[in-house]
């Protein structure tokens, strides 16, 4: 192996090595910012039964609510998995396998994030307003997810890479 990984996207003059730790540093800071909301999300989430009016909701409404706190759980799940993942494979010699596999978990995480926080807001608009307000919102939640999470990172890639 070079003592200079030139396949880098970058004009970084760095080893191989030191981009693996750079890229398992970069994903750490990620996930730091979206396990704290995802815990917050899910913390949230998980007092709601015993609120008084928790009994007043139709059978749609706690089907949705018990959807919500499965996906919450599971996103809180996907995004703290890297840090387990690296604690398993510590000093294992595994950084370009542990960036790869945090990589997928984290975008596994953000997707199921993404949809708890739309299916949150179809929440809680259902049950402060009406159905149709609460679809309404939970479709417009995902719309603007989607563009912000997905569309415009594709977006900004395909220019940078028209522009190569």
């Amino acid at each position: 192996m070079p003592e200079h990984d030139e396949s880098a996207d970058d004009d970084r003059r760095e080893t191989y090595t030191e981009r693996m730790d750079r890229n398992w540093d970069e994903l750490l800071q990620e996930l730091r910012v979206t396990q704290t909301g995802a815990q917050i999300l899910t913390g949230f989430l998980l007092t709601i039964p015993f609120q008084q009016r928790f009994g007043d909701l139709d059978a749609y409404q706690r089907d949705l609510y018990l959807v919500l706190v499965l996906l919450a759980v599971l996103a809180t799940a996907l995004i703290v998995a890297p840090v387990a993942l690296h604690r398993v494979l510590f000093r294992k010699r595994m950084k370009p396998e542990l960036v790869d596999a945090g990589n997928v978990l984290a975008r596994l995480g953000l997707t199921v994030l993404g949809l708890t926080l739309a299916g949150s807001a179809s929440f809680v608009f259902d049950v402060v307003l009406d159905r149709t307000a609460g679809l309404v919102v939970g479709a417009g939640s995902l719309v603007v997810l989607a563009a912000c999470w997905w569309l415009v990172p594709h977006v900004l890639r395909a220019r940078s890479d028209r522009d190569r």
